[in-house]
């Protein structure tokens, strides 16, 4: 489970786009000039190798994709709050400047809020939808309150040790966070300038932001997308009532919940996951 040998066997582009106002670092593979992609979103303080053990099997069938957004990772760190709008702009641009006419869109977290209001603002350009342990329904303030104390603590006092903690927050089982995961965040964490940044994209853990952002059952029944809402058995963050909530909210939605994970199955049980989206995307999509 390891980030390099989880790609090094593909053919992969590592690179920067001009998106809109923001210099977005992102990686992609498979069928370059297609103007569908899958396109992998991660969460709150998250990075886009959080999907390099989905990358190389994605790319198999479609042009695949994963971004740092607005404030994270090493993309753009602009100096204000970044609420869901800043997000879905973001994703617009980024979708605009790659060509991409529509996506596949797989948020994971805060990730799934991104893709979730994006399918419902811009319904012509997601062809399908995948919420991962998606955030934006639930508001609860113990969990809110967990989620910004130990990601200050892994930004504002950086260190393996607290880097590791909140990682292994996000893992049902702590020996899946490996070595190289700990030592690629805390370089992330410890750029210039990025303990604000990360006030900046905690701001939704504030209640009074984050409730002028929040997902409800009755926005939620406006996406029109196929959409495969993805749960597990010890996700931190919200019970699987919340996934079945989503799954009632949006029409037509499937819950899949998926067993010994908690808030990264992608990475958790990548075989599984990758088994389940890709026979989730292809009844709706062809693949190349």
């Amino acid at each position: 489970m390891h980030l390099w040998p989880e790609i090094a066997r593909g053919a992969i582009r590592l690179g920067y786009v001009q998106a809109g106002p923001i210099r977005t670092r992102y990686v992609e593979a498979g069928d370059t000039g297609a103007d569908e992609a899958v396109v992998f979103i991660p969460g709150t303080g998250g990075h886009l190798e959080a999907f390099t053990r989905n990358l190389l099997p994605h790319a198999e069938h479609y042009r695949t994709i994963a971004l740092d957004m607005i404030g994270h990772g090493y993309s753009d760190k602009p100096d204000h709050d970044y609420e869901i709008r800043h997000y879905v702009q973001h994703l617009l641009d980024f979708c605009d400047a790659l060509g991409l006419a529509r996506i596949h869109v797989h948020g994971e977290s805060l990730g799934g809020w991104i893709a979730a209001q994006f399918a419902i603002d811009h319904p012509d350009r997601v062809a399908t939808l995948t919420l991962n342990t998606a955030g934006g329904l639930n508001t609860d303030p113990a969990v809110m309150t967990r989620v910004y104390n130990v990601t200050m603590k892994a930004v504002a006092e950086a260190s393996p040790a607290t880097v590791r903690a909140r990682l292994e927050w996000l893992m049902h089982k702590p020996e899946r966070v490996t070595d190289d995961l700990v030592e690629l965040r805390l370089a992330i964490y410890t750029q210039p300038g990025f303990l604000r940044a990360m006030e900046h994209i905690l701001c939704l853990q504030n209640m009074d932001i984050r409730m002028r952002n929040v997902l409800t059952d009755e926005s939620l029944a406006g996406v029109t997308a196929p959409t495969l809402v993805i749960w597990t058995d010890h996700d931190p963050t919200a019970p699987v009532a919340t996934g079945e909530r989503f799954a009632r909210a949006i029409p037509d939605a499937r819950l899949v919940i998926m067993d010994d994970c908690a808030h990264w199955p992608q990475w958790e049980k990548a075989d599984e996951f990758n088994r389940l989206h890709l026979a989730f995307l292809a009844e709706h999509a062809p693949a190349a």
